[in-house]
């Protein structure tokens, strides 16, 4: 029987997804394990790479078993995974050190380090250092020397669970391009590591991965992971990409001027252009490679900021009356759509992990204009709203790099996708027609497409998304809202300037 199936795997903050296709995207079946954060103290997000890896395994066999197809029909494999993050993997390519997480901040002081350089970092990489891998590096470096010194390179989640997957040591690390605007140390536009940049920070370009393309082939599944997944050995594996380039390549994003809001841990928004942009003047967007041969992704992203919605429910609506505690999201929303929009409504600041686009790590989240009349509608209101008006910002900077832009439509994929409120509220902000992708599979459905392309199963990777990726109807901006958005736009933004620098103060003081 020809191989004509693919698995996709997303090896996410919250848990770890895959989904099984055919050849022409029909999705067959689902399967999602959850991940087992560890977290301390203050600052320190850390998980056990094997427990990914292990994650990964079950999801593909449940996948497998679920959707009845022959073990030996399945043409290839693609993961994705966290990007900021790393992991440090010792010659014999297994992980030396914990998954380092996106959201761990405890190398903030290193992020002041770099940023010495930040306009030569964000020229060269695509962005600026923040709570990713450069100042990651350099805090094991400095506070883990015997660590550093046994480390043959630094990969992450996805290319880990590559790597484990086909066998391969520490010489074989890889890293993707859709991965190099968050290293600290690449030259983007060339594909390679900067010499300057790792000289400048003392770090061996000899403890940094193999820079490869996202749809090559690393290597077959060995027969102990081939045990392990439910598989034949000797299944090609994909390099994959970042999650969110997968994200990306799953909602369409494969021509320029569409634009992409995904929901989900992280929220980002995107935009898909021709040309490399490194933002260095208002170093707020980083441009990362797309998963697609020739594009690029400028983007920014909050922090934590789908998780807002569900702090919440969890925390600030549940320490009410009882009543409010057993609200779901849909009747919060529906609160939330009872209050008519005027300019002085609550701000919410978003930023409760520290803000990211730009690196502003002490920021934290904030309500500002708060009533006697404002009620549990108005707090969630604020909340969702909190999340476009930065999405405005990031807009507003991306026009004033290319100003000749022009924005086509933004897609929207995540568990947030389905909110009505949320997408008519961003629409209007944005003065964009938001598209809510129909298909829930998410990043698993990008690293399928670039398994299937990588192995020829589709010949174009731009043909098989449009074939693969439906869309419903969009929801358009409401023209007589513009006005009042645009003040409280302005008003978002200098508070954001406002509580930075009381932040920093207070953090100093």
């Amino acid at each position: 029987m020809p191989s004509q199936y693919v698995i996709g795997v997303d090896i996410g903050t919250q848990s770890t997804k895959a989904a099984l296709f055919d050849a022409s995207g029909l999705c067959l079946a689902t399967a999602a394990r959850k991940s087992f954060l560890y977290q301390p103290g203050p600052g320190i997000v850390e998980e056990n790479p094997e427990r990914q890896v292990a994650a990964v395994c079950k999801t593909i066999r449940q996948c497998v078993r679920s959707a009845g197809v022959p073990v030996d029909a399945v043409a290839a494999i693609g993961i994705d995974g966290q990007m900021a993050g790393i992991i440090g993997v010792g010659r014999d390519g297994r992980a030396i050190t914990p998954y380092d997480s996106w959201l761990d901040t405890r190398c903030e002081p290193y992020i002041g380090k770099m940023k010495a350089a930040n306009e030569e970092i964000i020229s060269k990489t695509g962005g600026p250092p923040s709570f990713n891998h450069g100042p990651k590096i350099l805090r094991w470096k400095k506070e883990y020397p015997r660590i550093y010194r046994s480390i043959h390179a630094f990969v992450q989640p996805g290319g880990y669970a590559a790597m484990r997957f086909c066998g391969l040591d520490g010489d074989a690390a890889f890293i993707d391009r859709t991965y190099l605007h968050f290293s600290g140390f690449a030259d983007n536009r060339r594909g390679c590591w900067d010499e300057e940049l790792c000289r400048r920070f003392g770090v061996s370009p000899e403890k940094l991965p193999r820079i490869v393309e996202p749809h090559a082939i690393m290597g077959s599944l060995c027969a102990a992971m081939a045990r392990r997944c439910g598989l034949h050995a000797g299944v090609p594996v994909v390099a994959g990409c970042g999650d969110t380039a997968a994200s990306f390549l799953a909602c369409g994003a494969t021509r320029e001027g569409v634009c992409v809001d995904v929901a989900g841990t992280a929220s980002v928004f995107a935009a898909t252009t021709e040309k490399f942009l490194p933002d260095r003047k208002r170093q707020v967007l980083s441009c990362g490679s797309s998963a697609t041969p020739g594009l690029w992704h400028p983007y920014a992203y909050i922090n934590g900021g789908g998780m807002n919605v569900e702090w919440f429910r969890g925390i600030i609506a549940a320490a009410g009356d009882g009543v409010s505690s057993k609200l779901s999201f849909k009747e919060f929303e529906r609160l939330a759509a009872k209050v008519p929009l005027v300019e002085s409504l609550p701000l919410f600041i978003p930023h409760l992990a520290g803000r990211v686009s730009p690196s502003w790590p002490r920021l934290r989240g904030a309500w500002a204009g708060l009533a006697l009349q404002h009620g549990l509608g108005h707090l969630y209101r604020a909340v969702l709203e909190a999340v476009a008006l930065e999405y405005g910002f990031y807009k507003k900077v991306l026009q004033e790099l290319r100003p000749s832009l022009a924005f086509r439509e933004v897609r929207r994929t995540g568990g947030g996708a389905g909110s009505t409120l949320w997408n008519q509220i961003k629409a209007d902000v944005l003065g964009v027609k938001i598209v809510p992708v129909t298909r829930d599979e998410g990043a698993p459905l990008g690293a399928a497409l670039l398994a299937a392309y990588g192995v020829g199963l589709v010949p174009d990777l731009v043909c098989a998304a449009d074939a693969w990726i439906q869309t419903c109807k969009g929801i358009s901006p409401v023209e007589k809202h513009a006005a009042t958005y645009a003040v409280r736009q302005a008003r978002y933004e200098r508070l954001l300037v406002a509580l930075n620098v009381w932040s920093c103060e207070n953090a100093t003081n």
